[in-house]
């Protein structure tokens, strides 16, 4: 039977006195993907920051390879291997490609395993490898997408969130991106991916969930989602 990588209990929290996420529940099992879709608006970015950390969980309770992680701060999660990939491109804009894949392994203190890791990415992303001395800014949208999922390699991860990995990407880009999503589950024990739209995530994800106005009213699998069309006119206008 898989292990757990991720549990989620009842999990509750929300800005100030608006409650945003109610009562989620789930679990996400060692070595698969799951992708988390649902319409914009509806908790998706709230889900990720209160499993990075980011904001505090009113009630319920996160586990990570079965140890409760939800009262530690954000960078105790990320020593704990969990590494969240955010929306957009959040690099270092002045400094070189691998400056700020280096920046990705700032916990790892032996310059064997930094140079093993750094190997390893340059391995699936050979473009950067070509751009390594190249000032990050200058990159294109997609090469700017592969160092943030770079970066993220670098650290020593358990467990990876991508947040809408294809957010404001050329749809020829996006297919670029998942190509590489699709080889990082070859190598990445488990993947959380977030997106608004489920189609990229059909050919990739072991169970997908629906997030609606804080609370996950369907979840199955990619073969299950696509039977059910009366569900995704409804909820995602598709």
């Amino acid at each position: 039977m898989p292990s757990e990588s991720l549990r989620i209990e009842n999990l509750t929290t929300g800005y100030g006195r608006r409650k945003v996420l109610k009562n989620l529940s789930m679990v996400v099992e060692e070595g698969s993907v799951v992708g988390i879709i649902g319409p914009n608006g509806h908790g998706k970015s709230t889900l990720v920051k209160a499993l990075s950390g980011l904001i505090e969980a009113w009630e319920g309770r996160i586990f990570l390879k079965n140890v409760s992680i939800d009262s530690l701060p954000a960078h105790e999660r990320v020593d704990k291997g969990l590494i969240q990939i955010p929306q957009g491109d959040l690099i270092f804009p002045d400094m070189t490609v691998e400056e700020n894949l280096m920046l990705g392994g700032y916990l790892i203190f032996d310059k064997e395993e930094l140079n093993r890791r750094l190997e390893k990415v340059y391995n699936i992303f050979s473009r950067l490898l070509e751009r390594r001395k190249q000032v990050a800014r200058t990159l294109s949208g997609g090469e700017r997408r592969m160092l943030s999922i770079g970066r993220g390699l670098m650290g020593e991860g358990y467990m990876m969130i991508l947040d809408e990995p294809s957010l404001g990407l050329a749809p020829k880009i996006i297919d670029q991106v998942y190509e590489i999503i699709t080889g990082l589950k070859k190598i990445s024990p488990t993947l959380l991916v977030i997106e608004e739209n489920p189609t990229r995530l059909q050919n990739i994800a072991d169970i997908i969930y629906l997030l609606d106005d804080g609370e996950f009213i369907w979840s199955g699998t990619p073969d299950e989602l696509k039977k059910n069309e009366d569900m995704l006119n409804t909820y995602l206008g598709i």
